[in-house]
């Protein structure tokens, strides 16, 4: 189908809450590389949003999910399924915690984090303390319940009244934080970098003291990490990179590699507070999601991706800082989750000429480009970025 046909459906048919797309539809794609209705050839910098870890048609993770469909794809969690107890294990096994929970989507895992906080308050006697603590311009989702733990006031306006007992506090303000907290916090909930506000990352100091406030006032430490997890910023949590642990943490995005999942992550104290029919889900964790997160986790592990996310994100950083590019003002970011701030509010511009020249990024606000490629990403194809991006804001 041509692009305008498919244009034409999607106006007529399609809800309108995407505003302005940029004007062009995909037919396949090969590694970093996407191919569009006219057949021009993209290099793809943006991920689908952090979520195409593996790139495009990985071979093995594309054999993996074929013949699982040859098999089952969905009979309920009325009955046990071999494929999600065996990724459950899986995630226990590589992160600090023993307990899972599978949704399908990373709203829902938050959802699912912010209930269990909740219900694990309640079920100790503490029926106070329900308010949720999080972050100015953290993005945690778009459920009625997530877009109040959202600090954005654009997505949470047209909704009011939203969920109660959410609080927000500016990034790495200390003081703010502790002036919200008290017998009533049940959690405070963080992302280790913030996407959606331009990547914005929390300070070392900051965490370790928002984990000290926490035990103070008997209250969860829970990190968001749809977008960081899965070896995006070089470590396969970004909760590492802090030499903390979270009591809950969530997954999505990238545990699927483009197959909707979303994960619950708790330790057992808070994990069993989830009696029978506390939660639930029809699809989440069936048989075909479950088996695309064992094959990405399988895959980052035998392709050893996290470490060259590692790698190439600090390559990424230093050709992008050692081309002293006087309308940038700041590079700020860690693995492959980069954001690029310019000194002009021309991040739009900048993004539909990088388009133009076959190069797929995100924008934030009016000034911030933003970086999240498949994992699978070679010198090669930064320095083929960098090149393009350097004569775009030189001219």
């Amino acid at each position: 189908m041509q692009l305008d046909k498919i244009q034409s459906l999607d106006q007529q048919y399609f809800m309108p809450v995407f505003g302005n797309r940029t004007p062009v539809a995909f037919t396949h794609g090969k590694g970093m590389t996407l191919y569009a209705t006219d057949g021009v050839a993209y290099q793809d910098f943006l991920g689908g949003i952090a979520v195409t870890a593996l790139g495009h048609s990985h071979p093995v993770f594309t054999q993996a999910l074929k013949n699982q469909l040859d098999q089952l794809l969905h009979t309920s969690s009325l009955y046990y399924i071999e494929n999600q107890a065996a990724l459950a294990q899986a995630l226990v096994q590589c992160s600090c915690a023993d307990r899972i929970f599978f949704a399908n989507s990373g709203a829902e895992a938050n959802e699912g984090a912010i209930k269990l906080a909740r219900i694990h308050a309640s079920k100790q006697g503490f029926t106070h303390k329900y308010e949720i603590i999080t972050l100015v311009d953290s993005f945690h989702g778009r459920t009625m319940t997530t877009v109040a733990a959202t600090g954005q006031e654009k997505y949470q306006k047209p909704y009011a009244p939203l969920t109660p007992g959410f609080i927000h506090v500016p990034i790495n303000d200390l003081q703010a934080l502790e002036r919200a907290m008290s017998d009533n916090t049940c959690a405070v909930m963080i992302e280790c970098i913030q996407g959606e506000s331009g990547v914005q990352p929390v300070d070392q100091h900051y965490i370790h003291a928002v984990v000290a406030l926490c035990k103070k006032h008997n209250a969860h430490f829970v990190v968001d990490e749809i977008q960081t997890g899965m070896g995006r910023t070089g470590k396969l949590f970004a909760y590492e990179h802090f030499g903390v642990e979270p009591d809950i943490f969530t997954l999505a995005k990238a545990l699927g590699n483009g197959i909707p999942i979303g994960a619950v992550c708790a330790k057992e104290f808070v994990a069993q507070s989830f009696g029978l029919g506390d939660h639930g889900s029809t699809f989440g964790g069936n048989a075909f999601a479950t088996c695309a997160g064992l094959a990405v986790l399988d895959i980052l592990k035998n392709e050893d991706l996290v470490k060259n996310a590692q790698v190439m994100g600090e390559y990424f950083m230093q050709r992008l800082l050692s081309a002293n590019l006087t309308k940038v003002a700041q590079v700020r970011g860690k693995g492959l989750m980069i954001g690029i701030q310019l000194t002009e509010p021309s991040a739009v511009q900048v993004k539909n000429a990088l388009f133009e020249k076959g190069f797929l990024v995100g924008s934030v606000g009016t000034n911030v480009i933003r970086c999240l490629p498949p994992l699978i990403i070679t010198q090669a194809d930064i320095d083929a970025f960098v090149d393009a991006f350097t004569k775009i804001i030189e001219e």
